[in-house]
């Protein structure tokens, strides 16, 4: 086995779920785990500077390889140095593949062995994205941890599709493994996939484990399915992830999602809820969401949220949050983006503590009847 440039090293485990407290170590800096990624999609988390990011606790973020290999191109990128100095950001960064956009925002896409031709989304040109191409513009990028390129299936696929469709995504992980030509600076994840299907979940695992990656991904959730059937995919899944790399649930961020992901032993989670509702007007709070553009709130001088520490909340008001939205001013996005973002990864920081005491069951039932969660996916440990 090699020595990868991003490694995890497990503190502890809760007595009473699966939960995890761990660090993951990269060549930008150690974080603890559970961990939520905020989302860059174009090596900028919306409205936020980076300084605030590193504020407000964030370890890791994710940019997007589809976006950035289209605008402004991956040559630019790494003329500028790679993504760290072209956005002034000095602690990790995780880059996906660019699969999920191939297959998410092209209509007309054709999957062949070799990679997928598509059309881009901007102006309808011709684009070929395979796993060497894949891993070549991530290199070029230099993000600390790299994606496999994974084909990602509807949930609700028929199972010989999503077999021909995990049997292809392990031939891509290999081929990409064997493209990656920075070994020794950049982590590379495997993509775990295999929709609601058991066994193959559980090929998909073991094709991926018998390769050399630094760590596992669990793909292909989030996509509409019931939480349900997230929770029941997890279970048995992430037990088929080695204890010794860390594990990354990819697009999950919402409170309950990420609680309940972190219980099944997940280590890093994704998501661009926080900044996308934010730009709708809606937060989140200790006693649940509240879209802050609404009437209600246009004489109500209180804070977002009263338990809140962030800059959001000790500063400004739901009338002027309002106000300011509802006018269509930048600040107000800043500012409930902000608040956003520093109430999960806050979350992430509690739910830390929380194993750390052995009670995250407690804190789970505490956050959410706060939260005003009806739980009927829940997992009872």
């Amino acid at each position: 086995m090699s020595d990868h440039p991003v490694t995890y090293q497990l503190e502890k485990k809760e007595k009473h779920t699966g939960a995890r407290l761990g660090k993951i170590t990269t060549p930008h800096g150690t974080f603890e785990t559970p961990m939520f990624m905020p989302v860059g999609t174009l090596a900028t988390v919306k409205t936020i500077a980076p300084e605030e990011l590193e504020e407000m606790g964030a370890g890791i973020i994710l940019s997007n390889t589809y976006h950035l290999w289209l605008r402004p191109g991956a040559d630019i990128v790494e003329e500028a140095g790679g993504l760290h100095e072209f956005m002034n950001w000095d602690k990790g960064i995780l880059t996906d593949s660019g699969g999920f956009q191939v297959f998410s925002l092209s209509d007309l896409r054709d999957i062949k062995e070799e990679g997928v031709h598509f059309r881009s989304h901007l102006d309808g040109s011709k684009l070929f994205l395979s796993p060497e191409k894949a891993i070549n513009v991530q290199n070029q990028l230099g993000p600390d941890i790299m994606m496999s390129f994974d084909e990602c299936p509807p949930f609700d696929e028929s199972y010989d599709y999503v077999k021909k469709s995990v049997e292809r995504t392990s031939r891509w992980a290999e081929r990409g493994l064997n493209a990656h030509k920075k070994p020794n600076s950049q982590g590379l994840f495997g993509i775990v996939q295999g929709a609601g299907f058991e066994d193959l979940r559980k090929q998909s695992a073991k094709d991926l484990t018998s390769m050399d990656f630094a760590g596992y991904s669990i793909g292909g959730l989030s996509v509409g399915e019931p939480k349900s059937e997230m929770y029941r995919v997890l279970d048995f899944t992430t037990p088929l992830l080695p204890e010794n790399k860390p594990r990354y649930l990819m697009g999950v961020g919402t409170p309950d999602a990420l609680i309940e992901g972190v219980m099944r032993g997940v280590d890093m989670f994704d998501c661009v809820l926080p900044t996308r509702i934010a730009r709708n007007g809606t937060t989140m709070t200790s006693k649940g969401r509240l879209v802050v553009k609404n009437a209600a709130y246009a004489r109500d001088y209180r804070p977002l949220d009263e338990k809140c520490e962030c800059y959001t909340c000790r500063n400004y008001t739901r009338a002027y949050l309002r106000h300011l939205i509802k006018s269509n001013e930048t600040l107000g996005l800043r500012l409930a983006s902000y608040h956003n973002l520093y109430f999960l990864l806050n979350l992430m920081k509690n739910v830390r503590q929380a194993i750390r005491e052995d009670n995250l069951l407690e804190f789970k039932n505490q956050f959410f009847e706060e939260y005003g969660y009806n739980e009927p996916n829940a997992k009872n440990f």
